[in-house]
This record gives structure tokens, sequence and C-alpha cells, in this order.
């Protein structure tokens, strides 16, 4: 054997070894990038799915006018401000007659939740002749009693409830009082400061009416601007200025957008503050450069030869586009729509800037109402002490990521289907 041959020989396996080793790196990346993400799945889920379940206790209430205070049942003040909390201590104190103390009877009240008042005077709105009746109703319990239900028997003892309340808690379950479900709430209510009345409707309402005002404003003027630059702009020194400076736009941080929003649309224009109107503007600069470099680049995948057969067969310029490169092209460019959609449901920076940090109970009607979103949501709850909130917070990201994979798994379909060959 040649001196060349084996040295040819020992090149290659030198070479077969490279490959191998980096086949097995690129195997343990992806194995690695799997692994982060299984972990942040099980622990996102495993702190938030208890959110989606909320414990109630049943209980005899007497809607006794005396105790509610109402003399007129037509009369709808006197039944919106009665007297719900006292027809609620007296069913709840049926359980516990032995408790006649007022420390007792103050710790004994807090294991319902205080809207529980709300659901009664519902009940009685919608039904008045309740008046002078008994029923048995489900009243919510506070955070700290539904936490100490939801949490395992060794770590009941963290729960912030006293040795006498996790007594009365205990004694409540042996009667086949306490009952769990799902939690309706947390997709029926807004905000709020107490964590068993907690929802995220306001929040997923303001994505919605956000993400609307986005996707009016970015689709459009992103297309416009794609079709212009890549078949009609004349290719020279402006162009060139132009193009550069939408590709370093996708670069800015997205805080800096923020606070052109504040200065521009709120400060020069004197547009309120917190409203998802100014949101989805701001969300729409951030946006736009995504859905340009998509949509030229969507543009040039068309093949020329249609364009050429098109003008042979005597099109304009503006049909040859409208007719045959915009419908080629518009799979690639509702890709990148939907992708940038997604980025820009996920922002936080720029909204905290525009003021939709506040605090927002009441839902919003639509995209001038004051309002929030999920992000912020996820934001605001994350800074609460309550030790619910955490499990809310948690909830919260799962409801985001599932909007976001859904939107990138409405992408690839869209592509898939969408999509032609050449």
């Amino acid at each position: 054997m040649s001196k060349t041959t084996e040295k040819v020989r020992q090149t290659l396996a030198k070479r077969y070894r490279s490959e191998k080793r980096f086949r097995a790196f690129g195997i343990a990346s992806i194995a690695l990038g799997l692994l982060a993400l299984v972990v942040l799945f099980t622990d996102i889920i495993g702190k938030g799915h208890s959110a989606f379940i909320e414990h109630r206790v049943t209980l005899e209430v007497s809607f006794d006018p005396d105790v509610l205070q109402i003399s007129d049942i037509n009369d709808p003040d006197q039944v919106t401000y009665a007297n719900y909390i006292g027809v609620i201590r007296e069913a709840i104190g049926e359980q516990f007659p032995e408790v006649q103390e007022r420390s007792g009877k103050k710790q004994l009240n807090g294991l319902i939740s205080s809207s529980a008042e709300f659901d009664l005077r519902d009940m009685l709105r919608e039904d008045h002749s309740l008046l002078g009746e008994s029923r048995t109703v489900t009243l919510q319990l506070d955070d700290a009693a539904d936490l100490f239900f939801k949490a395992s028997v060794d770590k009941r003892d963290g729960v912030r409830v006293s040795d006498r309340q996790k007594d009365w808690l205990l004694t409540l379950e042996e009667r086949n009082l306490v009952t769990s479900g799902f939690n309706q709430s947390l997709f029926t209510r807004g905000d709020s400061r107490e964590p068993e009345q907690a929802g995220m409707l306001g929040a997923v309402l303001g994505s919605l009416f956000t993400m609307i005002v986005t996707l009016v404003l970015s689709f459009p003027i992103g297309v416009a601007a794609a079709i212009y630059l890549e078949e009609f702009a004349p290719k020279n020194k402006f162009t060139d200025f132009i193009e550069v400076n939408i590709n370093n736009l996708a670069a800015v941080p997205s805080s800096i957008l923020g606070l052109l929003g504040v200065s521009i649309f709120i400060g020069l224009f004197g547009m309120p503050r917190s409203i998802p109107l100014v949101g989805g503007i701001v969300l729409t600069l951030m946006t736009l450069p995504t859905i340009i470099i998509s949509s030229r680049a969507a543009i040039k995948a068309v093949p020329p030869s249609i364009r050429q057969a098109a003008m042979g067969l005597g099109a304009s310029k503006m049909q040859v586009v409208l007719h045959h490169v915009l419908p080629l092209a518009l799979p690639g460019m509702l890709t990148g729509a939907i992708i940038g959609m997604a980025q820009a449901l996920g922002e936080t920076a720029p909204l905290l800037m525009i003021g939709m940090v506040a605090f927002i109970v009441e839902l919003p009607a639509g995209p001038v109402d004051p309002a929030t979103v999920l992000p912020v949501q996820i934001f605001l709850w994350a800074g609460s002490p309550e030790q619910a909130f955490v499990a809310l917070t948690s909830a919260a990201i799962m409801v985001l990521l599932a909007f976001l994979i859904t939107m990138n798994t409405i992408a690839v379909l869209l592509r898939k289907r969408l999509e032609r060959r050449w």
C-alpha cells in the first residue's frame, strides 16, 4: 500500500470522525433544547393547573328580609345594597354554633369569599320570590381556604390559614359541604385584587382588540409597501435608504417604540392612555418590518416567467401584480403577518410605556375603552404578594402560550395549503 493511499485513508477517517462528532453535537443540542422546553412546560403546568379549579362550600342561606333590610322588593336600590353579608354570616354560623366570640366569628366569616354577596344579589335580582325563603347555594371560598384544599396534606401547614380555620375547613369537608369544579370566573371576569375573584377575560378582550387594530393597520400597509418597493420603486439611493431603514427598524427595541407612542400619539395627538387603539398603533410600528420583509421575500419567490407571460398577453403592470403576483405571493405574506402578530401578542414593554399597566376591572367593549393585555396581566399578577396569584400567573402564561402556538400552527397550515410549486 502506497503512502499516498494510506494518507487518503487517514484523511477520510478523520473526516468521518469529525462528521460523527458534528452529528452528536447537533443531536445533543436538539435534546438539550427539548429538555429545556419540557422543563419549562412542566413547571408552568405544575404551578398553573390548580388555577383552573375552584372550591365552593354548600350552605343553607335564608333570604330573611329583616336581615337583608329589604322592605320593598321592587326597589332596585334596596336589592342592590341589601345586607347579603349578614345572611352569609348566619348561614356559615349555623354550621358552627359554638363560635360566639367576636374574633372567632371574624375568622369563620373570612372563609367565604367577598364575591358570595354578589352571587346572592344576582339570584335575588333574577327571582324576587326568594325573599323570605331558604335556598341551598354554593358559595366561593376565600383564596386562602381554596389553597388549603388544593395543597397536598403535607403542604397544608404552609397555607395562610389559622389552626381554627383549618379545623373548620376539615369539618366542612367531612360533612361533604365542600365541592370542587372548573373555575369559570377565570374566563368570565376581569382583574381583581382578590385572587379567587380575578379573571383574565378583560385581558383577553384587550389583547383581541389590540390585535385587531394591529392587523387592520399593519397588513395592508406592509403589503402595499412591499409591492411598491419590489415591483414599482426605481432602484436608486433613496429606495436603498428606505430598505436599510426598514431592516434597521426591525432591530429597534420595542421599548423605544413605546416611548414614541407616548410622545406622539398620547402627548402630541392627545389620545387616551391605556386603550387598545394606541396599543395597536404602537404594535403596528413594531410589526411592519416583519410583514414588509416577509412579503418582499414572497414576491421575489414568484417566477419571472409568470410576469413575462402575463405582460406578453397584454396585461398592464398593475394587472400583473394584482391578478398574478399577489395571489401567488399571498401564502408567504399571510405567514409573515401571522408570525408578526404572534410576536406582537407577546410584547409587554411598549404597552407598559403607554399605560396599559393600569389596574382595569371593567371589561372593555371596544378598542377605545381602557384595557390591559395578557402579557401585562401576567406582569401584574407576578408582582402580587398573595400566594394564590402564583397559580393565576402560570395559568395566564398557559393561555398566552396556547394563543401563540395556535397562531404559529395556523401560519404553518396556511403555508402548506396555499403554497404553489413551480
